[in-house]
């Protein structure tokens, strides 16, 4: 129960930091998007980088990997009629799926891992599947949605070439195949990569509360309908269907409870980060990511009880 209130309040205060910043006015009107594609560019595939170089990659490859993959794939693809028969652009209409099943396995999974589970292990499928599929996967349909609206059309071979443009899926490889291989890199080369790695959080968390400093109440900026929907499904749904799915898959007991918990954590910082960067989507992004989280807390405190 500890873990839950305390990966909320590691949150809170470093978002409420980046508010008050933006309320004072300390920072230019382009801090926000200057931080998020110095998370995106910089530090988050730093981050990636060095997640995966360490990362126990027998241990993640389980049945609750397999779980916690279909939960959040049902969940992402769920969204995908709603944003169409809203008639949302495809760019928001990806930034909304994404809200959708993208939760927030990092600063918020890994304490609640630690004390409502036991071990920050526990997380580790929902982090590496997120990290190694979704993350390469949905900022590139995002890069080819901009380039898109754009006017430009790269055709079979721009679109094959697409993912070599992402530095989070080139980071997630390098990490991938370093760890596979056995490849140790020397201490000094190391270093500077974790001190970027430690920067993708908080820049994110930051770039969210700017954010907040001059935005509308929750659902003004954007389509209510929407927004309600990513709600529905990330907190509710998304929980309900690792449960089905992990007991049909024979889960029990820590196993179940590893599952459900991962998929109770409300949407990412980190979708608001890539719905700037590509200019598509931010506000659906932001109020999803600060509502998921508010009510995710009595769910994720119902569920570890």
């Amino acid at each position: 129960m500890s873990g839950v209130l305390e990966g909320f309040l590691v949150i809170a205060v470093v978002v409420a930091v980046g508010l008050l910043v933006g309320r004072l006015g300390l920072l230019p009107d382009a801090a926000t998007e200057v931080l998020s594609r110095t998370a995106f560019f910089v530090a988050s595939p730093a981050l990636l980088f060095v997640t995966l170089l360490r990362a126990d990659v027998a241990r993640v490859l389980s049945a609750g990997l397999v779980v916690t993959a279909l939960a959040a794939l049902a969940v992402c693809l769920l969204y995908v009629p709603v944003g169409v028969l809203r008639r949302r652009a495809r760019g928001e209409t990806v930034v909304g799926s994404m809200a959708s099943g993208y939760l927030n396995a990092g600063n918020l999974g890994i304490p609640i891992a630690t004390y409502a589970l036991g071990s920050a292990a526990e997380i580790a499928p929902s982090l590496i599947f997120q990290l190694a599929v979704l993350t390469p996967a949905y900022t590139t349909l995002l890069d080819a949605v901009a380039a898109r609206r754009r006017g430009e059309s790269p055709g079979l071979g721009g679109a094959l070439l697409a993912p070599l443009r992402n530095p989070l899926l080139l980071a997630t490889v390098a990490g991938l195949v370093l760890n596979v291989t056995g490849v140790r890199l020397p201490e000094g080369l190391l270093a500077p990569i974790e001190l970027l790695a430690d920067l993708a959080v908080p820049a994110m968390l930051l770039a969210f509360g700017l954010s907040l400093a001059h935005a509308q109440r929750p659902g003004r900026d954007d389509d209510p309908v929407c927004l309600g929907a990513v709600i529905v499904l990330k907190n509710l749904v998304h929980p309900a269907l690792a449960w089905l799915i992990g007991t049909a898959f024979g889960l029990t007991g820590p196993a179940l409870l590893a599952v459900v918990v991962s998929a109770a954590l409300p949407t990412a910082q980190n979708v608001f980060g890539y719905a700037v960067r590509f200019d598509t989507g931010v506000a659906l992004a932001r109020d999803a990511a600060l509502l998921t989280t508010l009510i995710s807390v009595p769910v994720l405190l119902v569920v570890a009880l």
